[in-house]
Order: structure tokens, then sequence, then C-alpha cells
């Protein structure tokens, strides 16, 4: 585990590729104005954003602790020190041109133990302790609404997706995809944002999802045909999420490089999303969507039981939504150099609860 600061590009970190392997995709190069967000290079993460609500996790193997042979995390305090500040220098570090905070997962590396997935993302932490009621967030008609750390809360993050794999099966809507952005409650999610590119087109979608929440002993039962009743529903933002081989390119959707942003702001009982493509631009292009928590029975699926009565919290970064197993994406593993990571860089991350 590397302390000190290292300002890397992610390159050619790994070995393993095959000769025949494809090039990696080349990010778009865009020219942005990034003043506005006082950016250093020279910089850590921590001392150009406010980390101290957060913990990471990141895709390689503890080596000591309590969480040693498990997925590496650093807590809260350590990754917002400022003074020695936390950096990894191939999974999240500053970019040494623009100062924007990196993250990396490759398509295989040690994983938490509930998924198949690789992440360097971060967990929202009000509290010091995971288990603490007060690390979390709730709706404002949560029963017992006082006894966690805040009611709702707000996201905020610029960013450009610059890789998701070249490598996955067509037929799998998480082949060629990354989370992120998150907020999770106790078992499922009422939000994931993701970003989503096949290999030969120019341009990607951008799509939220919004997963049912049945009650407990629902929460692994099956309908007739065999499909789990806790399940997302999609929805498009930029693009399509479902695109397949041989699909028109979504030019309605964004390069990697492209600027873009999103704001999530839970209020009350309601959870407002606002994506913009290009925010500093004369011409942004802004959509938005409300969805009411509460309620349940989203989109007339009445298995879901809505969540008024779960805890939540925001995550950020990037969760690789590629690995190697057939049942998910059916990606590969052909090393960095051949493609097979997502990466995102973040220019405003700001957590307001």
């Amino acid at each position: 585990m590397k302390k000190r600061y290292l300002s890397l590009i992610v390159a050619g970190l790994m070995a393993g590729c095959s000769a025949t392997a494809p090039e990696p995709q080349v990010k778009q190069e865009f020219n942005y104005d990034l003043t506005k967000y006082n950016l250093d290079p020279a910089k850590a993460p921590a001392q150009n954003f406010d980390l101290s609500n957060w913990k990471i996790t990141l895709p390689e193997l503890a080596t000591e602790g309590s969480k040693k042979g498990k997925a590496l995390e650093i807590q809260k305090n350590e990754l917002a020190n400022t003074q020695t500040p936390y950096v990894h220098d191939k999974w999240f570090y500053t970019d040494p041109k623009t100062g924007a905070v990196v993250f990396v997962a490759p398509n295989e590396a040690p994983t938490t133990p509930n998924s198949k997935n690789t992440r360097s993302e971060l967990r929202g932490m009000l509290a010091q302790k995971y288990d603490d009621p007060k690390n979390n967030f709730v709706v404002a008609s949560h029963p017992d609404a006082a006894e966690y750390g805040a009611i709702g809360g707000q996201l905020k993050a610029t960013l450009t997706v610059d890789q998701v794999s070249t490598s996955g099966n067509y037929k799998k809507n998480n082949a060629f995809a990354v989370v992120i952005g998150q907020i999770h409650g106790s078992d499922n999610e009422p939000l994931k944002i993701l970003y989503r590119k096949l290999p030969e087109h120019q341009y990607g979608s951008l799509s939220w999802n919004y997963e049912l929440n049945p009650v407990p002993e629902l929460q692994d039962a099956v309908d007739g045909n065999g499909k789990k009743l806790r399940k997302d529903i999609r929805h498009d933002v930029f693009g399509k999420h479902n695109l397949r081989q041989g699909s028109a390119d979504p030019v309605d959707g964004i390069q990697l490089g492209e600027m873009f942003s999103y704001e999530v702001n839970v209020k009350g009982d309601i959870m407002h999303l606002t994506f913009t493509k290009n925010p500093d631009s004369e011409n942004p292009v802004t959509k938005t969507f409300e969805v009411d928590l509460v309620k349940g029975n989203y989109q007339g699926h009445d298995v879901d039981q809505g969540y008024q009565n779960d805890w939540m919290y925001y995550k950020a970064g990037v969760y690789n939504q590629c690995n190697t197993k057939k049942s998910s994406s059916d990606c590969e593993w052909r090393g960095m150099e051949a493609g097979d990571y997502a990466q995102a860089s973040f220019y405003e991350l700001e957590l307001n609860q």
C-alpha cells in the first residue's frame, strides 16, 4: 500500500494482454476551461476534494488489519487526511494535467464479498462505525428518522468517463458498462447511474436504474419465468442503455472524455435527478427525473414496497460492471493494455448531508 502522493497516468500498469488484443479505446480530447473547479494537479485527492464523509474500496487485497485478504478499504479518517493524504498509484490518484480525481477498476481483481464486480468507489460515511444508524440517511417519512445521520441529502458530480471494457457479451447490458454514482439501501439500490459504450461506437449511453424493493421474504423470490422479482427498471438519459452489436451509434450520447454532470437530491420523500451534458458549454443539455421513494408499486410492479422503511447511503466513483462471469457480462481479462478496465475522472464531487 502506498501512502505517499504519486502523480502517475494509468497506462500499461498491469501485464497479461495478448499480442493480438485490440487497442484500448482512445479518450477524445476536449478543450475545457477547468479554472472554475480550482483543482491543483500537484495535490492529492483529499487536498482538492472534501473526502471527510467517505471511505473507499479499491480492487486489490488488503495485506494487513481486520480486512486482510479482502478488498482493500481505506477508512474515512485516513482518506480525508490532508497532511499525509492517501493516493493509490493504480486505482485512485490525481490526474497530473487536470487535477481531477481518477478512479480505475480492472475487469478482474479482488471484490467485496457480495459482488462479482471490481470497484474503486467511495461509500458515504456520516459516522465512524459502519453499523451505526447515524452512518446512513433516510427519507423524511421514515418512522424512526431521528435515529439516522441525515434526512435526504445531495450528491453533485462533474466528470468524464475515460474508459470502459473493450471485451464483453453484447447481449448483456452490463458488458461495456460502469456505474459512476449510486444510492444504496440495506439490500437494494433505489439509484444506479450507468455509462455504457460499445467498442465500435464513438458515443456511449448514460442511463439510471431504480431497483424494485420487495419485502424481505421476497428478496430472492422469482416469477414464473425464473426471473427475480427484485430487478432494475432502466431509464435512458442520453443514448440507449440496451444497444446490441450492429446497433447505430447513439449520437445523442456521450463520448469518452466528454464532460457531463449529475445531481442527486433527496428532499423529503422525493429523489430529484438532474443530468447535464457539456455543463460548462454555451448550450448544455439537461434532463430531469423525479421518483417518490415512499410510494412503492413502481411503474405498476406491486412487489415494490418503496424505500420508506429503509436506510441508504451515497456512492460515487467507478464500479466496473464487466467481469469474467458468463451470467453477468462475459467480459475478459486480457490486462490493462488491452483495455479491460473502467476509468472515470471527477472534476467536481460534493456530498451535502
